[in-house]
Parts: C-alpha cells; sequence; structure tokens
C-alpha cells in the first residue's frame, strides 16, 4: 500500500489541499497526517486561524476517513496542560474543543494516537528508540510490535513529555538507530528539515517549517512510502 505522509502543519491549511491534489492523483492510496496542527510563529492572537485549520483537516479527515493521526507535541501541550513554543493561551479552547472534534469524525478514535503502524512502517511525530522502549518497561524489548505501539499509546504524559518520547525524539540530532530498523522504516516531522532525507532508519519531512519571518525551511514535496517494501519516493507539491 502507498502511504501519503503529510507533515507538520503549524497552520498552514494549505497544506491539506496538496495532499488532496496527491490522493485524487492516485499516487497514494491513504494518507498519516503527522499534525503539530496549531501554533507557528507571532499567531498566538490570530484565533481564526487557529479555528480554520483545524476546520481544513476535518474536512480532509470526512474526505478520506481512513487517514490516521499521530499527535504531535503542540497538539498534545494544550490538553495536557503544558507550555509549548508558540503556545497560544486565547486559542486554548479553541485548540481543545477541535481536537475532540476531529477525533468525532474519524470512524474509530485510534485512529488518532502518539504512535501507528501500517505493515512494516511506523509513524509518529518524532521518532521511536530502544532506549525509549526500555524506559517504558524493558520486558517490551522484545515484545510483539502491536503490544509496544498500544502501550505507548496508552502511556501518560509522565513518559510522553520528555525529549526521548516519540513525541519529541530528534533523530536528526542523534547518531541513533531506530527502532527494529531492519524490520520497521519509521517516518517522523517534528525537527525543521531543508529536505526529505532517510537517515538510520528515520525518514524526516518537517520541510514546511518556517523561519520567524515566514520563509518556508525545506523544499515542497511530501513523502510518499509503500508500506511492504518500505521504498519511498518524495512528490512535490
Amino acid at each position: 500500500m502507498k502511504i501519503l505522509v503529510i507533515p507538520d502543519i503549524h497552520l498552514k491549511s494549505w497544506i491539506f489541499d496538496r495532499a488532496e491534489e496527491i490522493m485524487r492523483s492516485g499516487k497514494a492510496d491513504r494518507a498519516v497526517c503527522l499534525m503539530d496542527v496549531p501554533d507557528d510563529w507571532d499567531k498566538e492572537l490570530d484565533i481564526a486561524r487557529y479555528r480554520d485549520t483545524f476546520d481544513r483537516a476535518i474536512r480532509f479527515a470526512k474526505e478520506y476517513p481512513d487517514t490516521l493521526w499521530c499527535y504531535g507535541n503542540h497538539d498534545v501541550s494544550y490538553p495536557w496542560g503544558k507550555l509549548e513554543t508558540g503556545y497560544s493561551p486565547y486559542s486554548e479552547r479553541t485548540v481543545i474543543s477541535k481536537l475532540e472534534e476531529l477525533t468525532n469524525a474519524l470512524p474509530d478514535p485510534s485512529q488518532i494516537a502518539i504512535i501507528h503502524r501500517i505493515d512494516n512502517v511506523l509513524f509518529c511525530h518524532g521518532g521511536l528508540t530502544e532506549d525509549f522502549v526500555s524506559y517504558l518497561n524493558e520486558e517490551l524489548i522484545d515484545a510483539d510490535i502491536d503490544e509496544i505501539l498500544s502501550v505507548i499509546n496508552e502511556a501518560s504524559p509522565k513518559y510522553l513529555w520528555n525529549d526521548q518520547s516519540p513525541l519529541w525524539f530528534r533523530p536528526q540530532h542523534r547518531n541513533v538507530d531506530a527502532f527494529r530498523k531492519e524490520t520497521f522504516m519509521q517516518v517522523v516531522g517534528h525537527t525543521p528539515v531543508d529536505k526529505i532525507y532517510e537517515e538510520n532508519g528515520f525518514i524526516s519531512t518537517d520541510v514546511f517549517s518556517t523561519y520567524r519571518d515566514g520563509r518556508q525551511i525545506g523544499e515542497s514535496a511530501m513523502v510518499v512510502i509503500d508500506s511492504v517494501s518500505r521504498e519511498f519516493e518524495k512528490i512535490e507539491v
């Protein structure tokens, strides 16, 4: 199955427009969104932008109901009451209510979670390492992958709100292998990069994030990955 990966949004609703173009072209069978829907430089007072971006995400969810959604640190910072760069106290109620609306728009609420698997590919916002699995529970190291993912998705903020979790880990900054990289490729966002690339079993995709002056950091492209072969291609958008 070919999976389109929608990278970090950060109040850029037009990213969903580009994703729909790819889906309609038949280049992908299904989509996964790495989220971070809210927050961007100096947008804290623009509540309408927060609302409109979530509404666009919800429309995409209804148009493509089998899409999977991976919470980003900016998403969960609101219901978890954790301050984050760009956090908007003015949009707090909007974000919390729109996250609930997005969840309710999905056929199955489990479609929005910290980490997902489709065949031989793992999707999460930051990245999953053996160190974090061991931190959760050393007995999980040799467990079935779906059991591990279930434990992660049920973990509390105590375990997930730290630099090593799948919400926060930055493989772009550390020479660490992806968890079980011989079997699973991981597709992640979270850390802005100037181009999509693969290293140590992680594919980094956060290219649409911007500098403070609004300039886009990376290339204009998204990833489509084969969930069985783990081969991927970049699609210019």
